[in-house]
């Protein structure tokens, strides 16, 4: 959404005022083709700082977007555990970063939600929003594939279900076999479906 629109809405009715402020506070999402935006000294789970440059030897980086309190990222934990055991070795690594900063999402809230669900990639919290903002992450959860030059090569929904046994089109798993083969993503853009991640 265009400042000049937000300011336009704004001027209507009052009512409306605090949704259109929240839509105003997303940024546009990046797009396919554009140079991932970088990022550094974000905490994770294990009390340390990551940045995009840790993962310097991944072929591709998958950064999603998720949340503790949502119930849709949460049907998608699973999914994610199972993508990285399944491409880890392809040169695959997931970065999970939860940028709300509602009580049940908060670091220590992370750390135990890891642990209940054996993740086996990092999960970062950044409470400033930045990254979120930077990527125009609307959702939880919401997927950014990076390739091996780290620019944007799919982004949106893991796949086109909430319920795992209705899956029919797996959109993540797609873009990161044709990567991994050198080739473009047969589909490189759907749309993320979720909470609305909560700026502030």
């Amino acid at each position: 959404m265009s400042r000049k629109l937000c300011v336009t809405m704004l001027g209507g009715l009052f009512a409306l005022g605090l949704s259109v402020l929240a839509s105003c506070a997303v940024a546009e999402e990046i797009k396919v083709g554009a140079k991932a935006p970088d990022w550094s000294g974000i905490i994770g789970i294990d009390d340390k700082e990551h940045s995009l440059a840790d993962y310097a030897q991944a072929k591709v980086v998958v950064l999603v977007f998720t949340a503790n309190h949502c119930p849709v990222a949460v049907a998608y934990e699973d999914r994610l555990v199972a993508i990285q055991k399944d491409y880890k070795d392809k040169g695959v690594q997931v970065v999970a970063v939860n940028v709300n900063n509602l009580p049940a999402d908060r670091l220590d809230q992370m750390k135990i939600r890891a642990k209940e669900k054996g993740f086996n990639f990092p999960y970062i919290y950044d409470s400033s929003q930045k990254i979120g903002r930077d990527y125009g992450a609307a959702v939880t959860p919401h997927v950014f594939v990076l390739d091996q030059e780290r620019k944007v090569a799919y982004v949106g929904a893991i796949d086109d279900n909430i319920k795992i046994k209705e899956v029919k089109q797996h959109y993540l798993r797609a873009a990161l076999d044709a990567l991994l083969e050198g080739k473009t993503p047969p589909v490189t853009h759907t749309k993320a479906f979720g909470c609305s991640i909560k700026y502030e």
